[in-house]
Order: structure tokens, then sequence, then C-alpha cells
């Protein structure tokens, strides 16, 4: 369904994703950094990274995994996220460091995901990575949890169908008063680098619902990193 990515050498055109799947998939050839937001890695870049994004068909329908953080990490304590972290150096690139990440985090086998694109490159200027988004169907479901509570508190399959209810959709004030994108859903509230990944996603794939902007709620005042 999408474009072969020629930065690392891993065939992504050949990848059979459900229909549901398809207006996502579809979007991606072409799609730049600047389509989803105005933090863009800079000439001089910064540490590699890459974070997955894990779609699958669950209970209630097509969902995303997603991590909640330990809460006593000294960074992004208790922040909702895609899994995945540092390329390490050992790792083929961002497609292998992403998938060894959320195995790592939590414990799913990797042996039943297809990755069918690559988003372009993405800036954290808090943290200085240079993030890929990697894009993945979950072909052949596996059990997941929180591997180490040292670093991840809970694991979630959020369900498509509640990131895009209205009644889910805000905007998130950061202490510093930095406004941004955000979901509340399942008592979690998905802000930051993850939440604006996952409106882009869901605006692409034509799946975006209207909903009130002007809803605003505020992080708790320890919530002091990603402000992308």
């Amino acid at each position: 369904m999408a474009a072969r990515d020629p930065r690392f050498g891993w065939r992504v055109d050949d990848v059979v994703v459900p229909q549901w799947l398809e207006p996502l998939a579809e979007r991606m050839p072409g799609l730049r950094g600047e389509d989803l937001t105005r933090f863009l890695p800079p000439p001089e870049g910064g540490r590699a990274a890459a974070v997955l994004m894990l779609m699958g068909e669950g209970p209630d329908g097509p969902d995303v995994l997603i991590i909640e953080r330990a809460h006593d990490m000294r960074s992004h304590a208790g922040q909702p996220a895609f899994p995945g972290g540092a390329v390490d150096p050992e790792d083929a690139g961002p497609i292998a460091a992403a998938l060894r990440e959320a195995r790592e985090e939590t414990g799913l086998d990797t042996s039943g995901i297809d990755v069918f694109a690559l988003v372009p490159d993405l800036w954290v200027p808090v943290s200085g990575f240079v993030v890929t988004p990697v894009l993945g169907y979950w072909r052949e479901p596996s059990p997941v949890s929180a591997v180490d509570l040292t670093e991840v508190a809970s694991v979630h399959r959020i369900p498509i169908s509640e990131l895009v209810d209205p009644a889910n959709r805000t905007r998130v004030r950061h202490p510093s008063g930095y406004i941004g994108l955000g979901f509340t859903v399942r008592g979690l509230v998905i802000w930051g680098f993850t939440a604006g990944i996952l409106s882009g996603m869901l605006d692409l794939a034509g799946w975006s619902e209207p909903w009130d902007d002007s809803r605003i709620i505020d992080l708790e005042p320890e919530a002091t990193e990603d402000l992308s």
C-alpha cells in the first residue's frame, strides 16, 4: 500500500493492510514532516530515535497501542506515549529500534507486525531527539503488558473510535503556558509529541470528526517536558 522507503532499504510497499487502514497507508507516499508539525529536524541533526505507532483490530474495533510511562521516571514521568526510544548502534535503523523498544516495553511478539510506512523525521526540541515514527499493522496481535514497571506503568490498546470521539478531543496547556493538542481517553491525558502524531494520522486517514478546540485542560505542574 505505501511506497518503498529508500532511506533504510526496507520494503514497505508489499504489505497488505485491511480495508479500514488503507486510507492512511495511501496517504503516506509524499508525506512531508511539515504536514504534521512545525518542529522539523535542524541542519545539525540530533540524537536518533524511533517510535512505533501500532494499529490493530481489538475487541472494540481498530485501535492503537499506547504505553503509560512510569510515574517516577526522571523524564516524561507518567506520560502516555507510543512505544519507542533511542536508536542504538546495534539497531539496523529506526524500524529495528522501534520494534525492539516495543518488545522490551510491552512484551509483544514483533513477528506479528507488518511495517507499512515511515513518517518523515520529526524534531522534539526539549530532548534533542530526531524521531522517526514507524507505522505498523498488528497482523497477529499478541498479549501485552508493562514488562518493566520502572519504565512503563501500563499498556493500553486505545480504540480509534474513542480517539475520534469529539468528547475526547481537547487542547492541553503545559505549565510553561504552551498549548497543544490532546486526548482524554480511558483515564489518560495524551498530549505532546504523541498527541500531535495521533491527530495528524487521524486527519490524514479522514477519520477525524469536528471537535470543540476551545476546550483546554491544564497539565499537572510536574509535566515539564515534551513541548512539541
